[in-house]
């Protein structure tokens, strides 16, 4: 029968039902069955978040700051040390990193549209201190992989290659990667052979379809290959959708749903 096992669905509150005040979306999502995304902490109410009774998978885990100059990497450590007591609040265990800041329209607060060995070498110290906070609280800080084409120009260390290299430089459990589908999509492509070299390194995964960020359905990726595939590298964890609806916001959920619904033949 259908089963969206082995994977544990989630949905990002800042991107559907977004008529409603954030704790409704909350609510409405996982009266829905999914685990649910936020953002930056800062902008919402946490005791109300509380209050909703979710179970939330992964937020933004720092406020400022980047990985690759002195400056940068001691606000990104500082403003992450901010974020692990809200996360324990919350009962989030994921906690998402970028390459750099980014503003309220995605853009990277610090461009690098040139990335220096010096750079490479201070991004991999920085994610080595990342990974000591997150191993003493008991939770994984994953680093995303953003598509410069479209949504991120000037953004550092960006491409799936770039960030699982990272990760697997680092090489701790404090660390993993939040493999973004849709940017590696715009960005790389060749997605299959890119899960099957990042499975050991995988934290989470985030899908949305190109070229629209809408839910899987809605554009060019074969999402239900990217399900068996996922399946057949053992991944069995969270799989969040970070996407607009293309229309009504629960037909899109259910699409999300459906896209991550393995088909199981029947025993015999």
């Amino acid at each position: 029968m259908p089963s969206s096992e082995p994977f544990t669905l989630a949905v990002c509150a800042e991107m559907v039902f977004r008529s409603l005040p954030i704790t409704e979306r909350v609510r409405r999502i996982s009266s829905l069955g999914f685990q649910v995304e936020i953002w930056d902490w800062t902008k919402h109410d946490i005791d109300a978040l509380v209050g909703t009774g979710a179970t939330f998978s992964s937020m933004t885990g720092y406020v400022t700051g980047t990985l690759a100059d002195d400056d940068g990497a001691d606000e990104l450590i500082r403003t992450a040390e901010q974020s692990i007591p809200v996360a324990e609040r919350l009962g989030i265990p994921r906690l998402n990193l970028h390459g750099t800041g980014l503003d309220g329209h995605g853009l990277p607060v610090k461009p690098a549209h040139e990335v220096t060995g010096a750079m490479w070498l201070k991004a991999r110290h920085t994610l080595d201190r990342i990974a000591d906070l997150g191993e003493r609280a008991g939770m994984t800080f994953v680093l995303e992989n953003l598509n410069a084409a479209v949504d991120h120009p000037g953004v550092p260390f960006g491409r799936a290659g770039d960030t699982l290299a990272l990760v697997q430089a680092v090489n701790r459990p404090g660390l993993r990667m939040m493999l973004d589908i849709y940017h590696a999509q715009i960005g790389e492509g060749n997605l299959i052979e890119l899960l099957r070299r990042a499975a050991p390194f995988i934290g989470e995964i985030q899908v949305a379809d190109v070229p629209s960020r809408c839910e899987p359905g809605t554009g060019e990726i074969n999402y239900p290959a990217i399900a068996k595939a996922l399946a057949d590298i053992g991944y069995c964890g969270t799989v969040g959708l970070e996407a607009w609806a293309s229309g009504d916001d629960e037909l899109a959920l259910r699409r999300f749903r459906s896209a991550f619904t393995l088909s199981r033949s029947p025993s015999v």
